[in-house]
């Protein structure tokens, strides 16, 4: 009989599974993962960092952009007919110093200001009114319910035939895409409001008047926010729809015309105008809506 050879012993693995040491190796893939979020933990911890990793994440999806471009890969998305970032860049470049295209850029802001304030106005105004009262929010919540599903496309041919003027016709598409995200958010808020609040507030002596300006409204306050922001994307997305049936100047007529014109450079550039205006704007918003919230901090 043999003797046995020296064996080491390790720990037994589970049972029905082997071991060996490629499986026991990280993959390049995790490694690269482990990498990737070491480097962000860090450089958040950095002044900064926070918007450092975003640029970075720009950044990484121009190169991207960039090598598939050039490269004309078709793999899901054909970018053999997508213009290059530098070649973007050059054309935008050119249109900095058109002074059409600025007029693109203001006819749209100046339409956005007034169908924005006029959204916020009649909807908060509608929106506590439904808030406050189960029968105005039983004779109005048919009609909003059955219109808002309607996209804004579908509201062009109507809008030209009840509005003398194809600007008040755009300008009113783009009402009705602010108005249903900010009424819907601020009958959430002011419905939210604590009742206990409003009859502390009676028990004090305080009027219908008082009650709606320094408990309803504060409390409503972050959810009719909320509605404004969210009102302020969908006001572009309905303006552009506008803008590309009916319109003659605007950033969203001017994305179409180059569609049209086959001018592909003009076209992403109209799309990123049109995202960073909006992205823009509803910064605007949330910056301007901030004193409104001091309150909040007081009370934490």
């Amino acid at each position: 009989m043999s003797k046995p050879e020296n064996l080491t012993l390790s720990p037994a693995a589970p049972s029905g599974t082997a071991v060996s040491a490629e499986t026991a190796r990280p993959s390049l893939g995790s490694l690269l993962v482990r990498a990737l979020a070491r480097l962000a933990s860090g450089i958040r911890g950095l002044p900064w960092g926070d918007y450092a990793i975003r640029l970075g994440a720009i950044v990484g999806a121009l190169m991207l952009w960039q090598w598939m471009s050039s490269n004309a890969i078709r793999f899901i998305v054909d970018f053999s007919n997508v213009p290059a970032p530098v070649d973007v860049g050059q054309q935008f470049a050119r249109l900095i110093g058109s002074a059409e295209f600025y007029k693109h850029i203001t006819v749209s802001i100046q339409r956005i200001m007034i169908a924005f304030s006029l959204a916020t106005f009649f909807g908060v105004i509608v929106g506590v009114l439904m808030g406050r009262s189960r029968v105005v929010r039983n004779i109005i919540m048919p009609y909003i319910e059955i219109v808002r599903p309607i996209p804004a496309v579908a509201w062009i041919p109507m809008a030209i035939l009840m509005f003398p003027t194809e600007e008040s016709s755009i300008i009113f598409i783009t009402y009705l895409g602010a108005f249903f995200p900010i009424v819907l958010n601020t009958i959430h808020g002011v419905s939210q409001t604590d009742e206990s609040l409003v009859r502390a507030a009676r028990s004090l002596g305080a009027n219908n008047r008082a009650i709606l300006w320094h408990v309803i409204l504060p409390g409503a306050l972050p959810s009719i926010l909320a509605g404004l922001a969210i009102g302020m994307g969908v006001a572009w997305f309905s303006l552009l729809a506008g803008e590309i049936i009916s319109g003659q100047y605007g950033i969203g007529y001017f994305t179409w015309r180059s569609y049209t014109l086959v001018e592909y450079r003009n076209i992403i550039i109209g799309m990123l105008t049109i995202g960073l205006l909006g992205t823009l704007s509803t910064w605007l918003v949330m910056q301007i809506s901030k004193p409104a919230l001091r309150w909040q901090e007081v009370r934490h």
